[in-house]
Formats: C-alpha cells, sequence, structure tokens
C-alpha cells in the first residue's frame, strides 16, 4: 500500500511540475516579447496614461536576472544587440 501512495505521490509531483514547467515556458514568451517591445519603444512618444505603465514595465524587466532575460529573449527569438540603439 505504503508503494502504491509513494508512486501516486511521485506521478502527481511530476504532473504539477510539468505544469510549472510549462506556466515557465509561457511566461519567458511574455517578458521577451515585454522586453523586445520595450527595446523599441521611444517613451517620449507615449501618451502620458500609458508612460506610468511603461516605466513600471521597464523596471521590472530590467530587475529581472541577466540569465532569465536572456532565456526569455530566446523564447522569442529576439535578436540581442549590445551597445546599439
Amino acid at each position: 500500500m505504503s508503494d502504491t501512495l509513494n508512486k501516486q505521490g511521485v506521478a502527481m509531483l511530476r504532473s504539477e511540475l510539468e505544469l510549472m514547467m510549462a506556466e515557465r515556458t509561457n511566461l519567458l514568451r511574455v517578458v521577451g516579447a515585454a522586453a523586445v517591445l520595450m527595446a523599441n519603444t521611444d517613451g517620449r512618444n507615449l501618451p502620458a496614461e500609458a508612460a506610468e505603465a511603461a516605466e513600471m514595465l521597464s523596471t521590472l524587466v530590467n530587475s529581472l536576472p541577466e540569465e532569465t532575460l536572456r532565456e526569455a529573449l530566446v523564447s522569442v527569438q529576439a535578436e540581442i544587440r549590445v551597445g546599439q540603439p
């Protein structure tokens, strides 16, 4: 009986881990798209009501660890151009 419960527990954990990995993949794509949008947006041209949201988004994207941001950009097949506008 204990072996059956253990197998069920492992199966539940595996299922939960798969769901979390799929969610991570989706979140990386969202972050990648947001990063590309921010990199290609001139904040001076935004309406005032959008500027605050854009600043918040920019701050959040910039606070990510570099490796996570790289993964996000790769997930949306964005080119990483260092030092270019």
